[in-house]
């Protein structure tokens, strides 16, 4: 049986559509998008709290979660009251246009929200291309290990996204599938 994968994200430019797509891809999993508003229709919520694992997905904008990712957060506490979300995987990722651009903090905040939910956090688990011959386009470039972390230069399409940055989100994806695998066996 396959793990069921949901990954609820919200994208103000494309630029995290597309690794929302990516890993989606790798993880062969279900795309919910949070809207403009921060919303989520009826249907969507249903979809997460059937899920056996959530992956959150935000842009780092100014040093953490999109406004409209946070809105979604704090509307799943109703999930939070019944505890429905309780020892589900949960794993994020995060684009900003920096190298750096504070997306850590933004990966921890979106821990922080699966620990208050009872998740079970999966991390990029990838070695990063930390040595001299390093290109940017190599697999896990930024070096993110408590989820993926991507950077698009702010006058890039997400057409002219890294593609790098796009693999490791794919292997990143295939890595929350093994371990839903994994934990759906042993359940």
């Amino acid at each position: 049986m396959n793990p069921r994968i949901v990954i609820v994200y919200h994208s103000g430019y494309g630029h995290t559509a597309r690794v929302a797509q990516a890993v989606a891809e790798g993880a062969n999993a279900e795309l919910v998008r949070i809207d403009e508003h921060g919303e989520l229709p009826a249907a969507s919520w249903a979809q997460l709290d059937a899920a056996d694992a959530i992956v959150f997905g935000t842009p780092t904008y100014m040093g953490n979660v999109s406004w409209q990712f946070k809105r979604f957060a704090d509307a799943s506490s109703a999930a939070w009251t019944t505890q429905r979300w309780r020892d589900k995987l949960a794993a994020a990722f995060t684009n900003s246009a920096s190298v750096g651009g504070d997306k850590q903090t933004t990966l921890y905040s979106l821990f922080t929200l699966a620990q208050q939910q009872g998740m079970l956090w999966v991390g990029t688990g990838l070695m990063p291309a930390n040595t001299k011959a390093a290109r940017r386009d190599d697999i896990n470039y930024l070096a993110s290990f408590a989820g993926l972390g991507t950077a698009t230069p702010a006058d890039a399409s997400p057409d002219e996204m890294v593609r790098g940055d796009l693999e490791t989100a794919r292997l990143f994806g295939e890595r929350v599938a093994a371990t839903a695998a994994r934990w759906s066996a042993a359940a």
